[in-house]
Formats: structure tokens, sequence, C-alpha cells
């Protein structure tokens, strides 16, 4: 099982809470969390996009960085983590996502991807004036399906001349092509989202359950299964999972107590709204049910609490769901939380006992 970490480029990472560590991204804070998932031999790194956040009193994901530009940074400092930027795909015109990735690509040496997503946040792109209207929350698939297509050509031949309803490229040119398979992920929930990662992705993110209960997933992931076996593809489920670690079982439940107790409750409203906005597509978001106590504050995510070698154990646990490849893990400290990885729960997985860097602090 492949472990990644999902960059903190949005303020406060993904616990919305007034009493949990509070923070703006940058370059430099970044650079940190890469190198050290490079340090302890994690596989990948990923960006999200976000260009307007949730506001509250921790002004939520107000302050983010944009995600190929950093990537792109991150490329030049490291050597053989694999590096994902993410695509806002209503604001970014293929041939252009084409040309970064196949640039980044020549500043890893090979070791980046794309994360396609399609925009389910109205005010994101309506402050800009580049909305295009409600009705893309059914027809977003059909919108990417065809992005896919125009960036795959151009990779793959240097050009280009796709006719779609939403594109239509005439004698596109694009050179250098990158020197490696450029893999493609997506999130999709939704059964139109897993039809077209199915179709289309090399890996599909879904998104953990409920706290200590690590194979919470595994039905998404088999419905991906089922979808890319009628393709004949195989596209590997990737989990998302927080991890809140300390010492103690206890140690670590009162941290993740003291975060929930501290919820930014006006920006989960209007997290709230803004995912029930799409009432067309099945609800394929990235935003789940926050009237849910048990952990609203960190977007519902799979949270994974306790001690170094309960974190361990439950790890390992997601490595035996059939069809998952990864685990893209987020944390409360994301500093103190590589280190902890790092030094004091990999060494504890079975499922990583082919990583010798780090030892047991």
């Amino acid at each position: 099982m492949d472990v990644g970490v999902f960059i903190p480029i949005g303020n406060n990472g993904w616990l919305i809470s007034k009493t949990s560590p509070q923070y703006k991204p940058s370059f430099d804070m970044n650079k940190e969390v890469v190198q050290k998932a490079e340090q302890y031999d994690m596989d990948f790194a990923l960006s999200m996009i976000k260009l307007r956040g949730f506001g509250g009193d921790t002004e939520f994901w107000d302050y983010n960085l944009e995600s190929f530009t950093l990537m792109a940074g991150l490329a030049a400092v490291t050597s053989k983590i694999k590096l994902y930027a993410t695509a806002a795909t209503l604001v970014m015109p293929p041939a252009i996502v084409a040309r970064m990735a196949a640039t980044i690509d020549s500043i890893s040496h090979g070791r980046f991807g794309v994360n396609l997503i399609t925009g389910w946040q109205r005010p994101e792109y309506s402050q800009m004036g580049m909305w295009p209207g409600d009705e893309f929350f059914s027809s977003r698939y059909g919108y990417l399906g065809e992005y896919i297509k125009v960036c795959k050509e151009l990779w793959e031949t240097g050009s280009s001349d796709f006719k779609g309803e939403h594109f239509q490229m005439d004698d596109c040119r694009m050179k250098p092509m990158p020197e490696s398979k450029i893999p493609i992920i997506c999130a999709g929930q939704s059964d139109a989202g897993m039809a077209f990662s199915a179709e289309h992705a090399d890996y599909n993110f879904c998104f953990g359950k409920g706290v200590n209960t690590p194979t919470a997933f595994a039905p998404t992931a088999e419905r991906l299964k089922v979808v890319a076996d009628e393709k004949g593809r195989k596209v590997g489920s990737v989990v998302l999972i927080m991890v809140i670690a300390d010492d103690t079982d206890e140690k670590a439940m009162e941290k993740w107590q003291m975060y929930k107790d501290g919820k930014d409750q006006s920006a989960l409203d209007w997290m709230t709204q803004q995912g029930a906005m799409d009432k067309k597509s099945g609800k394929d978001t990235n935003i789940r049910d926050m009237t849910d106590p048990t952990s609203a504050v960190n977007l519902n995510m799979g949270t994974l609490v306790g001690s170094y070698a309960s974190v361990a154990a439950m790890l390992d646990e997601i490595d035996t769901v059939p069809g998952c490849e990864g685990v893209l893990l987020t944390f409360d400290d994301f500093i103190q939380g590589m280190d902890d990885y790092g030094q004091k729960i990999q060494p504890l997985m079975k499922s990583r006992q082919h990583i010798k860097t780090a030892v047991v602090a």
C-alpha cells in the first residue's frame, strides 16, 4: 500500500476548529512537510486547489496557495517522491494544464501527476465571473471526459484536433511531450464520477468514514472495482484519512475532543450550505454531512485517533481492503505529525516493513 500526504496548501489544514493548530500556508511550510515525507520514504504528496474559503472565526481556507506553481517549486527541491497537483478545470484550459504538467514532469524527471476536479462550489467561480450556470452540476463529467481526452492527446502525440461539445481544438500543438506517463487521479463518488474514474483515471480517491473504523470505505472501493472491471481497466482506490496520534490512546482522544469542542460552526454551516447546492449529480462533492457531531470538525473524513501503535495497526487494516492501493494522510499538526508518522508509526506497520529509513524514536 502506498502512503501519501495531503499537504497543507490551505490555512489550518483540514481541521475546522478554533482549538486546533492555527497557521497560514507557505511554500516553506509545505517544503518542510514534503521533504520530511521524502525522508521517511512516503510514496507521494498531493496538493488540492481551493479558490475561495468558508470564512468563520478561523477564516477557514480563506488563505490558499496555487497547486501547480507550488508543486513546481517542490519538484525542484525533492528527488524521489511523486508529486500531484490539482487542476481546477473550469478555469484552466486543458491545453494549458497539459503544458504545465509537461513542464513539471521535466522539473521532477518523471515524478508528476494530475488530480482533476470538476468544481462544485459556485462562489469559487462566480466571484470571477466564470461559473457556467447550475446546469453544470449535471453535465460536469461530460465536460471532464472531453478535458482529459485533450490532455492525453497532447501528452501522447504532441497535438490535438479534438472536437466536442465543450472543447474544439484546431491543430493544437504541445512540445516537448512528457518523458513519463502522467498519472491521473479523480475523486468521483457518484455513479457518474465513478464511471469517469473507471474510464480515464489511474486512481480514485474515496473518503474514509467515522472514527477508528479504518475499513469503513470498503464498499466504495468495491463499487469502483465493479465499474472498472466493466471497462476492462484496473483503477486503484486511495482513501483519505486524518491521523491524530499521541503516546497513548487517551492523550490522542483528548486532543480530538478538544478540536471538536472548538469547532468553527459558522464555517461548517457555510460549507454545508455550499455542498447542498448540487441537487443534480448525486452529491458528488468532497463535502459530506457536516451535521454529524462525531467528526464534522474535519469534513467527516475517516479519522484514526490513538497511540502510535494503535494508529499503525489501523493503517495496516486499511491495507487489507481489496482494491485499496494507497492512503492519503492528513494530520492535526503537520510538522509534528510527519515526524510522528515517520519515526513512531511507520516502523510499527506490517505493511511498511520494506521501509528501513526510520526507527522508533
